[in-house]
């Protein structure tokens, strides 16, 4: 249970931390045992995407306030963000490919849905899934082989 609660913690540390390395974890996490694997994998996914969810709700609170006073133009790529992210066809594609490859960097979309009208279920949702996905990937290899 205390690994668990480790995983869960470092989860959601990496998800700030760029030096705590949750894909490292991961793989680490695949020398257990598959049953052992799967809760560390989970965990991990939790704790991160419980951590940018806080970002997301983070921005969406501060874009409240920022909204009531003057707003600085913002970048083209950040407008084009936003826009995708502002789009029922185009955001959840983008957030759980964010979530899964890295790329966009989840940590930059968290924080730009966190300024459009996303749903936090619907962002939070498609984080834990790709992150789940990521991390299995990453894990299970390891836990195959030494299995």
């Amino acid at each position: 249970m205390l690994t668990l609660l480790g995983a869960l913690g470092f989860g959601a540390l990496s998800a700030f931390v760029p030096v705590a390395n949750a894909e490292l974890f991961a793989v680490a996490a695949g020398r257990h045992g598959a049953s052992v694997t799967t809760g560390l994998v989970l965990a991990l996914a939790v704790g991160q995407t419980l951590a940018k969810v806080g970002l997301f709700e983070a921005t969406r609170r501060g874009s409240a306030i920022l909204a009531r006073h003057r707003r600085r133009p913002s970048s083209r790529w950040a407008t084009h963000v936003a826009a995708r992210l502002g789009h029922r066809a185009t955001r959840a594609p983008l957030v759980l490919t964010a979530a899964t490859v890295g790329l966009p960097p989840l940590m930059v979309v968290s924080v730009a849905a966190g300024a459009t009208a996303q749903p936090r279920w619907e962002f939070g949702a498609l984080v834990l899934v790709g992150r789940i996905a990521r991390f299995s990937a990453l894990a299970a290899p390891v836990a195959l082989a030494l299995g």
